[in-house]
């Protein structure tokens, strides 16, 4: 393998070869292992942290906590190959590093390719994704998803033993729940090896679900559990020992603190995320790897070079102005009417969704629900279900498509719950394709008679502050959108800030942002201040296309849509899935009122490449797409 330009010599490496009858570990291979995990947690470190020092970001403690216990399946793998299904599948894809790593061990990806973890078009995403990268053997999805799938690869090797490497917080998901009772009457030869260190994003799970126990859990399903420390090498090995020496679904629990032996991190939440550089830079100098430390230091972020027309170099996070908002909000009600009327339930993203503004301000109605995407979101709507009160609940938009029959359940029970659904789209998604906030028009399912689901995607900080206040109080399902990314504000035709102090968001109504005689453009969310930036550019050039932000996706606005029917054409630039978003609707609305302008509409279409706004041009999504997708459909019109 080649190793000339990456700071850490893997060649150091010592494959071994283990024998799974055997029950104890020699001292050599005892030694071992234990030089090869120091090695690859070295190397986990180093090239992580080049994520953080790109601002690409990604998750060092998750595959740096569970370099023993791969090590050992990596030597079973090898002195057994015809027992085992040779592959580490993974609950958690925010551990896949370790996916990089072993395709590295394996000779199948080059060692400098780990120093452009994450980049945009380095075919690293930050989850594992089958036929991107050379070595990944399969993509992980979300959490709860892996072990469920593992099953069936069992099923498809019967006389085979295959690993899934598990964690306290994929076994919280009901999907895992519904795994285990298919293990067990099927009796697979399902072997979970579990990185038990009581972390998540938001906090502990032994101090937020107190009655959690993963060994507990997993026994009362009917598997046989084996609990040790998982940095107690010999134990370790011997409780794997123990499961692959018998049939049917066992589970390997380790015990650990979250990177340990990682100075100002171990056993804290920030350990799940992606080692900052400082930190990264005092453990590579006490393990004396100049070399990196000196990558590490030349390292600068890249920042897109691009300037937009139409809006501000002033930025703001929609996802945090969300909670911010609600803050203020429950500041204007009394204490007996906040507790009476409102509950908050946390999906461990309060830090990403703007919800921890909210347990910080008023942690009586504010619950840390754990990693229960379906089952929290029902109890928000059934904290709704009475008139006056309401639930509020956020997640990623990814998660979106886990709860569809979730909000058609609180629909059909007339149910108020006011949603955020943060990380929408693909602006700055370097966690990549099963990351994407796509499909976000799934929420709008119901049937036309009488339904009051409302989907918005306010257009910048401003806006977002307004639609919040607007729709409050509102009865039904709100789901609001927002992005990972920052958005600059908008800026109207003066140069003033569209969507100002004075101004008030009308639900339902699509907004003229420019006005165009050639047709119009069709925008919401963080596409539109690209896409105002194409129009400006495309009136210079003496095209006079105009904008509108329909900001509330799901309601026909008949005034506007009588305004942009008439004009020449018309073309919806999103960032939701091409087949399922907007745009797949908007022009039957067109068609059913009789308007026959011409029609295009741009959405994401493939698999994502990585980074951050690489994301954009990659999609054909920048303002230069925009831009000669409008030339090129307002060809042949007078």
């Amino acid at each position: 393998m080649a190793t000339q330009t990456f700071p850490i010599d893997i060649s150091a490496y010592q494959p071994l070869n283990l024998d799974p009858t055997q029950p104890k570990l020699s001292q050599q291979q005892k030694e071992t292992l234990q030089h090869n995990i120091q090695l690859c947690r070295d190397v986990i470190i180093f090239f992580t942290a080049t994520g953080a020092a790109k601002g690409v970001g990604g998750h060092t403690g998750g595959p740096y906590d569970t370099v023993p216990e791969v090590m050992i399946l990596d030597g079973l793998f090898r002195g057994a190959p015809d027992k085992f299904v040779p592959i580490f599948f993974d609950e958690a894809g925010h551990r896949v590093a370790t996916q990089y790593l072993i395709s590295t061990l394996r000779g199948q990806l080059p060692a400098e390719k780990l120093l452009h973890y994450r980049e945009a078009y380095s075919k690293l995403p930050g989850h594992p994704e089958l036929g991107l990268t050379p070595g990944v053997q399969f993509s992980s999805g979300r959490l709860g998803h892996m072990w469920p799938y593992v099953n069936g690869i069992a099923m498809a090797n019967p006389d085979k033993i295959v690993f899934c490497l598990g964690s306290d917080g994929s076994q919280q998901e009901g999907n895992d729940a519904e795994a285990a009772r298919l293990a067990v009457s099927q009796n697979l030869n399902v072997k979970l090896i579990i990185d038990d260190n009581d972390v998540t994003i938001a906090g502990h799970p032994s101090e937020y679900q107190k009655g959690f126990d993963v060994a507990r859990t997993l026994e009362g399903h009917g598997l046989t559990t084996f609990t040790g420390e998982g940095e107690d090498i010999e134990s370790l090995y011997h409780r794997i020992y123990q499961a692959i020496s018998n049939d049917g679904p066992m589970a390997v629990i380790n015990k650990r603190k979250m990177s340990v032996g990682v100075e100002g991190i171990e056993g804290t939440p920030e350990g799940h995320d992606v080692i900052p550089v400082d930190a990264a830079i005092a453990y590579l100098e006490n393990r004396g790897h100049k070399e990196a430390v000196d990558y590490l230091k030349s390292i600068s972020k890249a920042k897109n070079p691009y300037t937009y027309m139409g809006s501000t170099e002033e930025v703001g996070s929609n996802r945090n102005i969300f909670g911010d908002t609600v803050v203020s909000i429950l500041d204007s009600m009394s204490e007996q009417d906040r507790k009476d009327k409102i509950m908050c339930i946390d999906n461990d993203l309060e830090g990403s969704c703007g919800l921890k503004q909210i347990r910080k301000a008023y942690p009586d109605i504010f619950v840390s629900g754990g990693i229960m995407e379906r089952g929290n979101f029902l109890a928000a709507a059934g904290f709704g279900m009475e008139e006056g009160k309401q639930g509020i609940y956020a997640t990623f938009s990814a998660f979106l498509e886990m709860c569809v029959s979730e909000i058609t359940m609180a629909r059909l029970n007339g149910s108020n719950v006011l949603c955020h659904f943060s990380h929408a789209g693909i602006d700055d998604m370097a966690d990549n394709t099963c990351h994407f906030g796509i499909n976000n028009m799934f929420a709008d399912n119901g049937l036309e008679e009488g339904d009051e689901t409302r989907l918005y995607f306010p257009g910048d900080p401003g806006q977002m502050i307004a639609c919040v206040k607007a729709v409050f109080n509102d009865p039904g399902l709100r789901f609001i959108f927002s992005t990972r990314s920052k958005v600059p504000y908008l800026l109207d035709s003066n140069g003033n800030k569209l969507y100002g102090d004075n101004y008030q968001f009308t639900p339902g109504k699509d907004e003229v942002i420019r006005e165009g005689s050639a047709g119009y453009v069709v925008s919401f969310g963080e596409c539109l201040y690209r896409a105002l930036d194409a129009v400006e550019q495309l009136k210079q050039e003496g095209l006079d296309v105009g904008l509108i932000n329909k900001s509330t996706l799901n309601v026909v606005d008949e005034e506007m849509m009588e305004k942009i029917g008439n004009s020449p054409l018309v073309m919806v630039v999103e960032a939701f899935n091409r087949r399922t978003g907007l745009g797949s609707r908007f022009g039957t609305w067109l068609l059913e009122r009789g308007y026959t302008p011409k029609y295009a509409h741009l959405g994401t279409y493939q698999e994502g490449c990585g980074g951050l706004w690489e994301q954009y041009p990659y999609q054909g999504l920048d303002p230069q797409g925009i831009i000669s997708h409008v030339k090129a459909l307002s060809k042949g019109i007078n």
